[in-house]
């Protein structure tokens, strides 16, 4: 969670190395960066976004048009593909620009504490609350107020966002006294909010209230002329920091990049360019310097057209389900689901907020199911 006045603002990407007409070309491309890029080191957010793709210049049009408007704004993108970025660039563009703009991670907040880092709380209202607290929507009053991971708020709380924003006003907790903001919302999610309230896990009618504009982005590997405009950024960046000279990627290593799949999107690409650095001792990264995940490259054609499912996992998912209808077993779709939830809390170590990323699903969502099948405590 921070504030800050500053946000995010398009410039040329940095100058290309002297005889590369493709690089120069690239350069062309707008790029947005985080103004506090170089202090998130282990973050998993997206540093920096470029829109040289012709899907992702449709998406910077999008926002060019939508942005002046005071409209709130619901951004949809899985981990990594650079939300925060755009919710920035959004307020960059409208009239609220030279007022704060704050990011909060619903996900960050336990249900306890959510309220009270919301709405404020004044002194003596719980245990602890030593001084009286001001909100992060008093914070953001006049600007912009981001909530990323909006589904992962409790339904409790859900509810008193909607009377903030059809009131326009907060109350600290423990407090009678109604404050006037002045706020744009601009929210995003990593699931689809349709699916969280058809389960009951998200109010339908907050979700209206938030949804007057829905910016979609996509994925990285959606928009493959993107991957090495975002590469050579980080490349740049990274010697920079490095103090280091100015190594290129060579065509091996282009071509490796270009046709990763990268599910961890932009951030994984920056990670694999500054590991690639660290271990290359040369002028040139080739191919082996990227230590990519085990999901390296798209399905590949097979001789007669079709998609080789020869190594591909979704064929004996698909071969186990047959065996399994051929059972004609009672609830089987929901033994199902409950297997795929279960085997992915333990293949995540049993870490729910990792789990719900995995599955691209609202961490509460999984957390009901959890413990629906018994396999953490409600209390927990």
């Amino acid at each position: 969670m921070h504030a800050s006045p500053r946000s995010a603002h398009l410039y040329a990407l940095p100058s290309s190395p002297e005889g590369d007409g493709d690089l120069a070309a690239r350069n062309a491309s707008p790029l947005l960066t985080l103004p506090h890029a170089r202090k998130l080191g282990t973050s998993i957010r997206a540093t920096a976004q470029v829109f040289h793709d012709p899907v992702s210049v449709a998406l910077l049009e999008r926002v060019q048009r939508v942005a002046p408007s005071d409209a709130n704004v619901v951004i949809i993108g899985a981990t990594g593909t650079g939300k925060e970025l755009i919710a920035r660039h959004v307020h960059a563009l409208s009239h609220r620009r030279d007022a704060p703009f704050v990011a909060v991670n619903c996900g960050a907040f336990s249900e306890s504490l959510a309220e009270s880092e919301l709405f404020g709380h004044e002194k003596g209202a719980f245990t602890g609350a030593i001084a009286h607290k001001a909100g992060w929507f008093e914070a953001a009053n006049g600007g912009t107020l981001f909530l990323d991971e909006i589904g992962d708020l409790p339904l409790a709380i859900q509810v008193k966002l909607l009377r903030v924003l059809q009131e326009r006003e907060v109350v600290r907790l423990g407090s009678r006294r109604s404050i006037p903001i002045d706020v744009r919302v601009i929210a995003a999610t990593n699931v689809r909010l349709q699916d969280a309230v058809a389960a009951g896990h998200f109010r339908q009618d907050l979700y209206y209230r938030l949804q007057v504009v829905q910016l979609a982005i996509p994925r990285l590997r959606e928009r493959p002329a993107d991957i090495l405009p975002l590469a050579y950024h980080f490349l740049h960046e990274y010697r920079q920091r490095l103090g280091y000279g100015a190594p290129r990627i060579d065509a091996e290593g282009e071509r490796k990049l270009r046709e990763h799949d990268w599910p961890g999107n932009i951030r994984e690409l920056e990670n694999a360019i500054h590991h690639a650095l660290l271990i290359c001792q040369e002028d040139s990264l080739r191919a082996e310097h990227f230590h990519l995940s085990h999901v390296e490259r798209r399905p590949a054609y097979a001789a007669h057209g079709g998609i080789d499912c020869s190594n591909d996992p979704l064929q004996a998912l698909e071969q186990a389900l047959q065996n399994l209808f051929n059972q004609s077993q009672a609830g089987l779709f929901e033994k199902i689901e409950d297997t795929v939830f279960r085997t992915a809390f333990e293949f995540c170590e049993r870490n729910q907020v990792q789990a719900a990323r995995l599955l691209d699903i609202s961490r509460n969502v999984l957390r009901a199911r959890l413990i629906r099948n018994g396999q953490i405590s409600a209390l927990k």
